[in-house]
């Protein structure tokens, strides 16, 4: 019987794989449209099972201020995340640990 194959992902923060598990997704979910635009959150997911566009970091908030001051949670999500929204998600990842 062959070993079951562990999905890894990369760190947005620090840049180093994890198993899937290990890290937090960060999903961008379609809310609907307002004046011919399309509406989006950004949120935490921590399942890893929500319908949308996910990005992954370390359940550290070093990693979280790294990928923020980068930006690449912008060019993975391909929008622009408000400050507020960084904020919520540190407090998250705060609680968590």
């Amino acid at each position: 019987m062959t070993a079951k194959k562990i999905p890894m992902r990369k760190c947005l923060g620090c840049g180093e794989m994890f198993p899937k598990r290990e890290l937090v997704r960060v999903v961008k979910t379609k809310t609907g449209e307002q004046d011919g635009q399309e509406t989006y959150s950004i949120s935490l997911d921590k399942t890893g099972k929500a319908a949308g566009r996910g990005a992954y970091v370390c359940k550290k908030v070093g990693c979280l201020e790294a990928a923020q001051k980068a930006k690449r949670f912008q060019r993975a999500l391909e929008c622009q995340i408000p400050e507020e929204v960084f904020e919520k998600m540190k407090a998250e990842i705060e609680d968590d640990e």
